[in-house]
């Protein structure tokens, strides 16, 4: 099979003629018959984000086992004058070594394509620098670079390698079937005259100036309706009823045949109450459209359709539209022709053209505004792709207010149900502690009951014990021996010993039964104080523990209101205790002075202290802290407890301070009870 020479021209064509040529070339394209049959134009590009110099650029390009063309224009504006208009031929001479008279007629057909349309001085013109060539490799170069704004994993990118590597030389007879075209075309048609120049009249004067006016009235229609939109949008919180009228007003607008709101699976705030049934696993295909507004009822719907595997997540296109790129598609059919499985599902839903914008909230896809033309392509306007745009802000912005109206709604059920359940735990705690507290009280008031009881038991006998054990030790030497008498000592002051606990016992249930009332007389805080150090001397000095009294009284201020047996009750078990627990050689100082209305009385010690961790138990009833000393000193724990009880019968309080091997002071502030009512 022959071949033909690798061929090609470069001129500066206008608009009207460049697209004359494209045509040419898809009428070329069809008449080829072959299996590997290629046809693209620069609407491939629109469903991907290009770099600036391929947005000047138009090409139509034909790939085929048998002939291939690429015709390339670049965008200029030109300014041309002068006052003819013409369109002119001319041939290079021959250059040698062509082995074929056809050939060279050929070379010369294509070297001498130039044409220039000249008008009215100061008219613009698009003009487009143009080339028309048909070799292999510079037709390779150029599908390796369409294929780069490609992802490497898409089936356009897969596509165009594919047929980048099954490009020949043309065929020699395609070839000049194709020359045979192109000058047919271009020749002059029977009784036109090249020469007469295009006009420009009044009428196209006026023709412009009713162009300007329509696409002002267009603009101020479209702020209307973008207007109209973002009022409902602030009125209504209701985002179904605001994405549903807000398609239908955009639809009807823009005279669209179909406008859908397709969301992506995953997106927040849910735009129906239900799932479609149909939509079994928007997992694995990426979302489905959930509104829909058409211009008629013969247009099919694609209410809750999904574009399946052909359009999900790892799809590039889904990656450039999280950038905010907006996808415009004059002719599905030329800008599919590499993705069948998108191109079929879009001849199935009837859609020849489509805009689609992206609806983005925080920073998030959320979904897209898809407009469809079902009835033949259609040519988008700059302004129809914004007003899309501007739709698609205000409708994120509505759907930022249903999350926050969701949000605000959920918090306010999580609340209410937290509130019914603290409510009914407030109710059945409540009822335990009062069941508790019943029985606590029970419990106190048996124990109370039973100790009292036991208590008068015991004394009557108990006092049998000390008073006989007393008469005993009081008869003459020489009728009991000295073990007799040694015995019913011990005998007495363990009687003694007994006898104070259960009078401690008894002071101490009285008192948690509410049942002890203090007898408020006025007294003298210095004769209190000399008569509790008094009954204690005997004791300190067989402890030998000096026992002194510090009285930091005013004299004025020594007359004091409170009940005097109570008081010296406390003096005597701090000083007691204190004496107690302090080596031999050592000393207890019992302190007092008034501050205010309130005496102070202060017991200070140097005996084996008390460590810091169990100063929380000292006054606790029926607690030995548990010292190296517990067992040599003995007794029930009682004696501080009562102290502390009987201080705050008082209204008054007592704390403590005290070092390990250095000592102890207990202070106690008790106020003057003459207001006490």
């Amino acid at each position: 099979m022959l071949s033909s020479p690798d061929l090609s021209f470069s001129r500066n064509l206008p608009l009207v003629v460049f697209n004359q040529l494209g045509e040419l070339l898809q009428q070329m394209a069809q008449s080829v018959e072959s299996t590997t049959n290629l046809l693209l134009t620069e609407a491939l590009l629109s469903r991907v984000r290009v770099p600036i110099e391929w947005q000047r650029q138009r090409f139509t390009l034909v790939v085929s086992e048998q002939f291939s063309a690429l015709l390339l224009g670049n965008w200029e504006q030109k300014e041309v004058g002068g006052t003819e208009a013409r369109l002119f031929v001319t041939s290079s001479q021959e250059n040698g070594s062509i082995t074929a008279s056809r050939e060279t007629q050929e070379q010369e057909i294509y070297s001498a394509i130039s044409t220039s349309y000249e008008f009215s001085e100061g008219v613009q013109h698009s003009i487009l620098n143009t080339r028309l060539t048909f070799n292999s490799e510079a037709i390779a170069s150029f599908l390796s670079n369409l294929r780069d704004l490609f992802g490497h994993d898409s089936y356009t990118h897969q596509h165009l390698e594919r047929y980048r590597q099954i490009l020949r030389p043309n065929d020699v007879a395609l070839q000049s079937q194709f020359t045979l075209m192109l000058l047919e075309h271009l020749l002059p048609k029977e009784n036109e005259d090249v020469t007469d120049p295009p006009r420009v009249n009044n009428s196209e004067e006026v023709y412009a100036c009713q162009a300007v006016e329509d696409a002002l009235k267009k603009q101020i229609s479209q702020e209307r309706l973008l207007n109209q939109v973002t009022t409902q949008i602030r009125k209504s919180l209701d985002l179904p009823v605001i994405m549903a009228t807000a398609i239908a007003q955009v639809r009807e607008f823009l005279e669209l045949d179909r406008l859908v709101i397709y969301k992506f699976e995953g997106s927040r705030v849910n735009t129906q109450n239900l799932t479609p049934p149909q939509i079994q696993d928007q997992q694995k295909y990426g979302g489905c459209i959930v509104y829909e507004a058409l211009a008629k009822d013969t247009i099919p719907s694609v209410l809750h359709y999904q574009e399946q595997t052909c359009f999900g997540r790892n799809s590039p296109c889904w990656k450039k539209y999280r950038q905010g790129f907006t996808l415009v598609v004059d002719d599905v059919e030329k800008a599919y022709a590499l993705e069948e499985c998108l191109l079929n599902f879009l001849r199935q839903s009837q859609v020849k053209a489509k805009l689609a914008a992206p609806i983005i909230f925080e920073d998030e896809l959320w979904g897209l505004l898809i407009a469809h033309q079902c009835y033949g392509t259609r040519q988008w306007t700059e302004s129809e792709k914004n007003l899309l745009t501007s739709i698609t802000e205000q409708l994120a912005i509505a759907i930022h207010q249903a999350e926050l109206m969701q949000s605000l709604q959920d918090a306010a059920r999580r609340l209410t149900q937290e509130k019914q359940t603290l409510e009914q735990r407030v109710i059945e705690r409540t009822m335990a502690l009062r069941d508790a507290l019943l029985a606590a009280e029970a419990a106190s008031r048996l124990r109370s009951e039973f100790l009292a009881t036991i208590s008068h038991e015991l004394l009557t006998p108990l006092t049998y014990v000390i008073g006989m054990s007393s008469t005993l030790l009081r008869w003459p030497l020489g009728e009991l021996s000295q073990r007799q008498r040694d015995y019913l000592q011990t005998i007495h002051d363990s009687g003694e010993h007994l006898l104070d606990m259960i009078k401690d016992i008894l002071d101490l249930s009285q008192i948690e039964a509410g049942k002890t009332v203090l007898n408020i007389t006025d007294f003298s805080l210095v004769k209190v104080a000399e008569n509790t150090i008094e009954s204690l001397v005997e004791k300190a000095i067989s402890e030998q523990v000096n026992l002194k009294l510090d009285l930091q009284l005013d004299p004025r201020r020594d007359r004091f209101t409170a009940d005097t047996a109570r008081v010296e009750q406390i003096l005597w078990n701090l000083l007691t205790n204190a004496i107690k627990f302090t080596p031999e050689g050592g000393s207890v100082t019992l302190r007092i002075w008034v501050e205010d209305d309130t005496a102070i009385f202060q017991v200070e010690d140097t005996g084996i202290g008390i460590p810091e961790e169990q100063l929380p138990l000292l006054f606790e009833k029926f607690q030995q802290l548990d010292t190296p000393y517990r067992r040599r000193y003995e007794g029930t724990g009682l004696g501080l407890a009562l102290t502390k009880q009987l201080v705050e019968l008082h209204r008054g309080r007592i704390e403590v301070e005290s070092t390990v091997g250095i000592g102890s002071i207990f202070t106690v502030w008790i106020p003057d009870q003459e207001s006490r009512e």
